[in-house]
């Protein structure tokens, strides 16, 4: 999926909603917790139940992967649901990978082509090569972590090297690699001070941000400093969303908090005049 196409499914539900599907069998509704299609069965409720107000959905490979090759099989028949009956949802593999060569090339592969997600989440630690083989795959894209929302990325996303923080030095570098008009990156909504410096960088890129919600994020903050002429912002919820209620009425809550986050972007693209 190209990002115009992204663009034009945003500005039709006048949303810029992402639901992260972190579907933990500790906490969804207890009728589900002994089926063994209930990573699938819950999954597809929460996108039934959300899809009118989300415009990209985004499974988190970890609580899918703990249950080994069910697990994946469980992804599989996800993914390959969301393709088939909302072909314009915009689809993210969070998977933070990121590794050199052909094995970069594999992961890409195997999450762009036997899986068919529009795109990845990957690590740029390991620089260059560990990149380029994702932005190979054509109408495809790479989601690069570049300033993240957990406490934990003070201990290297923030250090000063050659007078600016190391997250700067990344989005700069990236922007030179061959298809690089492929990358969006990943902004944390708790890190939404820096988004007007990010964005002197990346002015017309793509930014998946996690953190509004659960973590403290402030939507109209990362409005107001990340929008751009083209909106630009995928705003991912997934514990205020999908865990809106543990009991028989978790769809319903889980609707309930996505039509409330797509009526306030809504606000905020109005009062941006993008709609």
């Amino acid at each position: 999926m190209k990002t115009t196409q992204l663009t034009a499914e945003i500005l039709r539900k006048k949303s810029f909603l992402c639901v992260g599907l972190d579907v933990d069998m500790d906490k969804v509704p207890s009728a589900f917790r002994n089926s063994p299609t209930a990573l699938v069965d819950f999954s597809k409720a929460i996108i039934d139940a959300t899809v009118d107000y989300a415009v990209a959905y985004k499974p988190n490979l970890a609580f899918f992967e703990t249950y080994g090759v069910e697990g994946m099989a469980a992804l599989k028949e996800v993914i390959d649901y969301l393709n088939a009956k909302h072909p314009e949802i915009f689809t993210i593999a969070d998977a933070k990978r990121g590794d050199i060569g052909n094995t970069s090339t594999r992961y890409a592969k195997a999450y762009f082509e036997t899986l068919g997600f529009d795109s990845i989440t990957v690590a740029p630690y390991m620089g260059k090569d560990s990149v380029e083989p994702f932005l190979a795959f054509k109408n495809k894209h790479t989601i690069l972590l570049a300033l993240t929302s957990n406490p934990g990325s003070n201990d290297f996303q923030r250090l000063e090297t050659n007078g600016k923080p190391l997250f700067q030095s990344v989005l700069e570098t990236a922007k030179t690699w061959e298809g690089s008009d492929q990358l969006m990156y990943v902004v944390g909504a708790t890190r939404a001070d820096a988004l007007t410096d990010i964005r002197k960088i990346v002015p017309d890129a793509f930014l998946l941000v996690p953190g509004v919600g659960a973590q403290g994020g402030s939507l109209a903050e990362v409005a107001t400093y990340g929008l751009n002429k083209e909106v630009g912002l995928l705003v991912n919820s997934s514990r205020g969303i999908i865990y809106a209620s543990q009991e028989e009425d978790f769809a319903n809550a889980a609707r309930r908090a996505a039509k409330a986050m797509q009526e306030e972007m809504a606000l905020l693209l109005a009062q941006n005049n993008l709609i």
